[in-house]
Formats: structure tokens, sequence, C-alpha cells
């Protein structure tokens, strides 16, 4: 009886925590067409997500590029079949490595970071503070958090897409000995609009899940130490599988 009791206990866990989150994103939709909206906090912290977030999504998609560019001349070498490098570079960033890669390594610099202050604002008693100031928190510390990744993040693939396509132009010339002029043709010529629509739509999607898990983790964490630590894991962790998860039914709409 006591395994039945764990595995009841454990399923009704699940259960509430995902009622929690229903009703977590159902209340960012309901604050955010109300006032007071904070165009300026909203605004800065964009800015500030923005800046940090350059140099580490840059470095992801340059040797992204790079990367796929030498695997696929290994494979592609045993049939003849170089020609179609520069195409599978282009389409495997813009439709799939661009947007999860992006996605992986915002949840862990920014989801974590989000996670982890809203955590402490929590175990300090500042968000006790902001409702005896009757300002509404809900619109203060989750919406500008969540808007600015979701709006940030198209703007993050596709600076990892044009970056990731110029490490592997870099490596098939100057590595792999590929002609300059028909490589960026191979590249133009195969890319379309409704592949790079692909990936916006995921990042887009990414963004909204990164931030949404994060402000939750951060609302509800446990008091102390401890709880900050457990909310900044557990919003990277979550955040990180939802990524994979939506990944593939994205793909299977747009397949």
């Amino acid at each position: 009886m006591q395994f039945v009791e764990s595995i009841g206990k454990i399923a009704l866990n699940f259960i509430r925590a995902i009622g929690k989150l229903v009703l977590f994103i159902y209340l960012f939709f309901q604050f955010i067409f109300k006032p007071k909206f904070y165009f300026k906090h909203n605004s800065k912290y964009f800015i500030e997500i923005f800046i940090s977030s350059i140099p580490i999504i840059a470095l992801t998609g340059i040797f992204s590029g790079m990367v796929l560019a030498l695997q696929s001349y290994t494979g592609f070498s045993r049939f003849s079949a170089e020609s179609a490098i520069p195409s599978i570079v282009v389409l495997t960033l813009t439709r799939e490595l661009g947007p999860v890669l992006t996605g992986l390594m915002i949840s862990a610099r920014v989801g974590s970071a989000i996670a982890a202050e809203i955590a402490t604002m929590r175990v300090t008693e500042q968000i006790d503070a902001l409702k005896t100031l009757n300002t509404n928190y809900f619109n203060y510390l989750v919406t500008p958090r969540v808007l600015s990744l979701t709006l940030a993040m198209p703007i993050f693939v596709t600076i990892v897409d044009f970056i990731g396509v110029m490490g592997g132009y870099v490596v098939s010339v100057y590595r792999l000995g590929f002609n300059e002029n028909m490589y960026l043709i191979n590249t133009i010529d195969f890319l379309s609009f409704s592949d790079y629509f692909s990936g916006v739509i995921k990042a887009t999607v990414f963004g909204f899940i990164i931030s949404i898990i994060s402000c939750y983790n951060g609302l509800y964490s446990e008091k102390g130490a401890f709880g900050v630590g457990s909310a900044t894991t557990n919003a990277v962790v979550l955040s990180s599988i939802l990524i994979l998860v939506f990944n593939y039914f994205l793909t299977e709409i747009f397949f």
C-alpha cells in the first residue's frame, strides 16, 4: 500500500504543479492588458537581456556553423555530394540548430538569472514589500521579463543564423577549398522565407517558454538559499526539456 500511496502522491503533486503553471500563464495574459504597464522597466530589461546575451549567442552561432560544415563534408564527400554542403548548413541552422541551440543557451544564461533574481526577491520579502506598496508585482516582475525575452529570441536566432552561415562559409572556403561565389550562390538559392520563418516562430515560442517557466519557478520558490538554488536548477532543466519537446511538435507543423 505504501508503494501505491507514493505513486498517488507523485501523481497528485504533478497535477497540482501543472495546474499552478496553467493558472500562472492565465494570470500573465490577464495582467498584460491591465494597467499599469511599466514601459520604461520593460525597455530597460529588454536592452539588458540583449546586450548580455550577444557574446554567448555569437560564439554559439559561429562554432555551430563551422562544425556543421566540417561534419557535412565528412559525410557527403563519401558520395561525391560536396555541393550540397551550403544548403545543408543554411537549412539546418535556420530550421533546427539555430532556434534549439539558442534556446538552450539563453535558458542557461537568462532563464537561470530570472529565476534566481525573483527567488531572491521572494526570500528577502521584496515581493511582499511591493504588495504593501500596492504595486502590481506581476506586471512589475513577470511581464517585462516574459515580453522582453519573447521579443528578443527571434533577434537572437537571426544573429545565430547569420553568424553560423558565415562560420560555415569560412570553413568551407578556407579549410575545404570551396569556391567563394558558388558557396554564397548555393546558400541563397536553397534558402526560402518559410525556412527562416519556421525558425523565428520556434524562437518566439522558446522565448516564451524560458521566461514563463523561469518566472514561475522564481515566484513559487521555497524560502532560504536552498529554495533559490532549486528554483534556478528547475527553471533551466524544465525549460530545456520543454524546448526539445515543443521543437518536435513545431517541426511537425512546419514539416
